[in-house]
């Protein structure tokens, strides 16, 4: 379905060009070239999504090895509606394992019992079971006509797969499997009027770099016009395709939140520094022992020399308490360059 739609904004600006159950494709402009592509790459890499984590495998007769099974169920796309609001990361939840509140438990029983024919099991053979923290999170993704979803494995007669998998919360930094993308179209400048783009070419640029269909939406300059060394991007074609996981503009509100999070954590940290500092590492912040040992308050990057003018000279850093009252490293000992050439350091020691 192609549409146009325009939000009025005074700052950013959308037009969704194309929408489909898998796929939006939208114009973004009047922002910066940073601000679009640290969207794109939060789409692609920061929006939590379910994915399996853990197989315990009870029984495999197949041709295939447990490790390769459980590779392939990892990459099974399952729902993750509402995920970053009703589930918690196993990390922090308050459960031993796991619990319904960080996991859903995902169960395959097949036996091939057919001597002339091929089992093949799909990932409409996984069935949820026990609690979940929504109705649809968990469920394998099935979009084929068929309705059979992703091929497992294959099995013969007397054959049998029996496991049990755990799924969990995660973002595709930490593993691919999470992605809720399977790809996201990014270009900017189609009639490339800023030069960005230097074309390899064998004989006409034009002909062999055709110009695509984004190039609609803007003018070529004119030859003669003189060029810009000032002009910057403002505006951007997204196309962004699910997997299914995720409705695509459910990813895209995603995606804007999740960095709009990040922002604002960075803006807290510059604006109340002594905040931040109140726990490093889970330390916790500087009490009266740490102050009468001459260390201070930890610096919240764990950088900051501590201020060698209270106490003993060198006091609690964020690694612990430097050896010999800070002429030696937090780690045990001098360094293994003998004595600094410049003197003594920031830091107490040598």
């Amino acid at each position: 379905m192609d549409y146009e739609m325009d939000i009025e904004a005074t700052g950013p600006q959308v037009t969704v060009r194309e929408a489909e159950p898998y796929r939006v494709d939208f114009k973004l402009s009047s922002v910066d070239l940073s601000l679009a592509n640290a969207l794109r790459r939060t789409m692609l890499a920061e929006v939590p999504t379910v994915a399996i984590d853990i197989v315990e495998v009870e029984s495999n007769t197949s041709v295939l090895p447990d490790e390769f099974i459980a590779q392939r169920l990892g990459l099974v796309p399952l729902n993750s509606k509402n995920c970053d609001q009703d589930m918690e990361y196993n990390r922090d939840c308050t459960c031993e394992s796991w619990c319904s509140r960080c996991s859903v438990r995902l169960t395959l029983h097949a036996r091939c019992n057919q001597a002339d024919e091929v089992m093949k099991v799909y990932s409409r053979d996984l069935m949820v079971s026990g609690d979940r923290a929504n109705e649809w999170v968990g469920n394998p993704v099935i979009t084929d006509p068929e309705g059979k979803g992703p091929l497992i494995a294959k099995l013969i007669k007397g054959q049998e797969l029996k496991l049990s998998c755990i799924a969990r919360k995660g973002i595709a930094k930490e593993h691919a499997k999470w992605a809720p993308t399977a790809a996201i179209g990014f270009e900017y400048d189609p009639h490339n009027n800023l030069q960005h783009t230097d074309y390899w070419y064998e004989e006409d640029a034009k002909k062999e770099w055709p110009v695509s269909e984004n190039g609609k939406w803007e003018t070529p300059n004119p030859p003669d016009q003189p060029f810009d060394f000032d002009a910057q991007p403002s505006i951007f074609y997204m196309d962004v395709e699910s997997i299914g996981n995720l409705e695509p503009d459910a990813i895209v509100q995603q995606g804007i939140y999740t960095l709009q999070t990040k922002l604002a954590t960075i803006m807290d940290t510059l604006t109340n520094p002594s905040g931040a500092g109140a726990q490093v590492n889970g330390l916790g912040g500087a009490d009266d022992d740490d102050v009468a040992l001459g260390g201070g308050v930890r610096s919240p990057d764990a950088y900051e020399p501590p201020d060698i003018d209270a106490g003993l000279g060198g006091g609690f850093t964020a690694y612990g308490q430097a050896a010999n009252g800070g002429n030696r490293s937090a780690w045990g000992g001098g360094t293994a360059y003998g004595t600094a050439p410049y003197g003594a350091t920031d830091y107490g020691g040598y």
